[in-house]
């Protein structure tokens, strides 16, 4: 993360990443396949991270407010890597492999994060939640990337603004399933 902060990701290597490791070459492929992988591990910190800070009295809050909390825990986590996240994010389209690995983490992050809320991500209306969840979460975190607000005032209420929208939508369409209608 501390070169990605330094540099371009792009411009990043893996001789470069073993060097500030202290480790060679062969070590590192040892741990880490590719600059995919090491992105992936760190994506993996922030799911545990997010999953952590999950309250077990929260059940009762209505679930737009759970996923809210979710998703800021995991910007929060991001705060300290931001320059690093802004980056990375710059880049992701730089490598077919980056952008593949990357697009298959966070629809399970996001999976993951429906969990948190006490949401399921399985079956058809699963997995299109967790694809709406993730195009929110992406458009947040472009937001906060251009946040300076300590409070992430901006970011917030983009998210709840987009989560209310996912919610109408939800219900929009549980009507249209509870009458049989077809939309086309």
């Amino acid at each position: 993360m501390a070169l990605a902060a330094e540099r371009r990701w792009r411009d990043v290597t893996l001789a470069d990443i073993a060097d500030r490791a202290g480790l060679s070459l062969a070590q590192l492929h040892q741990a880490y396949h590719s600059k995919a992988a090491i992105l992936g591990a760190f994506v993996d910190r922030v799911d545990a991270a997010m999953l952590a800070g999950t309250a077990a009295d929260a059940k009762d809050e209505p679930v737009r407010d759970r996923l809210l909390d979710a998703l800021l825990r995991r910007i929060e986590y991001l705060a300290a890597h931001k320059r690093a996240i802004a980056s990375i994010a710059c880049d992701a389209g730089s490598g077919p492999g980056t952008a593949l690995c990357m697009g298959a983490r966070l629809v399970r992050s996001m999976a993951w994060t429906l969990e948190s809320a006490g949401v399921g991500p399985r079956g058809p209306m699963g997995r299109l939640r967790v694809k709406a969840l993730a195009a929110i979460y992406v458009s947040g975190l472009w937001i906060w990337l251009r946040d300076d607000d300590p409070e992430l005032n901006r970011t917030m209420a983009h998210l709840d603004r987009r989560l209310v929208q996912a919610e109408r939508l939800a219900q929009l369409c549980g009507r249209f399933a509870h009458t049989g209608a077809h939309v086309d």
